[in-house]
């Protein structure tokens, strides 16, 4: 069984993401087991403080290292991690070729973020992989963690249904994404189902697919200046 242990200023944000849909049902069935780990825990003062202004000045509050080592070196005493995930804006951006290593793994760590961030040190001493999900700022990092977790646990073995089968999903082999899916009513408010998904055809319903697939993939790569 694969375990994740999280550790954030804010818990309470998790609380309900982890305890919906399939990532309850993957913890239900013992597929995964998520702890989460209350920063404020492992800060020792009467005032329970976990953050402090930035050395050099600067708007804004920084989480504070002692909190992080104590927790971080705790787990690391008790078991071996394939990863330590520190979301980061300067981390190589999250893919699925990412998710699908992370999935492989039996022990992951993520260090969420909060308020200004985290004091560097953390990072230099503890991440194995920095992560970022994209040009744009985040309240913290419980969120891309909650991203994290959700693309890595629908891939173990066993946690989703047949219909739900991850086999497929677009990306899942290299840059490609997949053709668009349709279902009943046929005709709805007059957009009509592509006629060649109603003929029975495989060969050339497979065709289509394939084809569909290139013009969506080309123009992704296009509007993200991958090509």
């Amino acid at each position: 069984m694969m375990r994740i242990d999280i550790i954030s200023a804010v818990p309470d944000s998790l609380s309900s993401p982890l305890n919906t849909s399939i990532i309850k049902r993957a913890q239900d069935r013992n597929k995964v087991e998520i702890v989460v780990h209350n920063l404020r825990d492992y800060a020792h003062d009467k005032h329970k403080q976990i953050d402090d202004k930035p050395f050099g000045g600067g708007p804004g509050m920084l989480l504070k290292p002692e909190p992080f080592f104590e927790c971080i070196e705790k787990l690391l005493s008790e078991r071996r991690y394939d990863h330590i995930i520190f979301p980061t804006p300067g981390g190589k951006i999250y893919n699925q070729k990412m998710s699908n290593k992370f999935s492989l793994a039996e022990n992951l760590m993520i260090v969420a973020g909060h308020y200004k961030g985290v004091d560097d040190r953390v990072r230099q001493k503890f991440a194995t992989d920095e992560i970022s999900i994209g040009n744009f700022v985040l309240t913290g990092g419980e969120i891309v963690a909650m991203m994290i977790i959700d693309s890595v646990v629908r891939l173990i073995p066993g946690v989703l249904n047949d219909s739900e089968s991850a086999l497929n999903d677009s990306l899942m082999d290299g840059d490609i994404i997949e053709a668009p899916y349709y279902t009943r009513p046929a005709d709805f408010q007059g957009m009509k189902v592509p006629e060649i998904l109603l003929s029975g055809n495989e060969k050339k319903i497979k065709e289509w697919k394939e084809e569909q697939s290139k013009i969506l993939t080309e123009n992704w790569k296009k509007i993200n200046n991958m090509e």
